[in-house]
């Protein structure tokens, strides 16, 4: 018996490690590319397609679809936050806020993934949900500045921004490539109905709670996971 096979963390056992860390690589770019082109309702089957492995390897992988969300879209929920971030900053709030939304909205349109992404909830995507949370705050900041120089009007609710990002990702997966800029118009219509002085009032908002759980029901159906395959990384 070789001192590697006594150690299996000895040197015969980093090319198993070098193989995994490929595979999940491997799997992250191709759910970048299949959720991006399909949205979050593309099966974890067809990611690993795209991938190159099996399915079993996806699993090891990335146990749920929740996980794999976390992994691909980490870095987009960064720079959504980022995007809130400088909207605050902005020394005219409403300046900030109507560039918040386009952007944001932009983010939307450029993936479809991530259009899902920002109208659904995932609570063990943990990563994820904290940086969410921490624009929500920056949201509802500037949100109290903008109103406070008297250009959005009063009755606004900041779960009027999550009603926007759903219309949004419902124009932008029905227009498609056939009309790719149609969101532009709809989302020009909602900062202006959002600017005061407001022609009339408002229907009551949905309660946070409710819109929460509306949240949850929009995520992507989980995917169940195969038998261990010894044979896959």
């Amino acid at each position: 018996m070789t001192p590697a096979a006594q150690h299996p963390d000895g040197p015969a056992a980093q090319p198993l490690r070098s193989d995994a860390e490929r595979n999940r690589e491997r799997i992250t770019v191709a759910a970048r590319k299949v959720f991006a082109r399909d949205g979050l309702g593309a099966s974890m089957a067809s990611v690993a397609r795209e991938a190159g492995v099996g399915i079993a390897t996806m699993f090891r992988r990335f146990p749920t679809k929740e996980e794999l969300v976390d992994a691909v879209f980490i870095d987009r929920m960064d720079a959504y936050a980022d995007a809130v971030a400088v909207a605050v900053e902005d020394p005219d709030p409403w300046n900030g806020f109507v560039h918040y939304i386009e952007t944001a909205c932009a983010m939307q349109a450029a993936d479809s993934g991530f259009a899902d992404v920002l109208i659904t909830t995932f609570p063990t995507a943990k990563a994820l949900e904290r940086r969410r949370d921490e624009a929500y705050e920056g949201m509802v900041e500037l949100i109290g500045r903008a109103k406070a120089t008297g250009r959005l009007r009063e009755d606004f609710d900041s779960s009027d921004l999550v009603l926007l990002h759903m219309a949004n990702a419902g124009v932008v997966s029905a227009t498609g490539d056939a009309a790719p800029d149609a969101w532009r118009r709809v989302v020009a219509l909602f900062v202006q109905s959002f600017e005061a002085p407001a022609r009339g009032p408002l229907p009551a908002s949905p309660e946070h709670d409710a819109l929460y759980r509306a949240m949850l029901r929009t995520g992507p159906v989980a995917d169940a996971a195969p038998e261990p395959d010894a044979g896959n990384n």
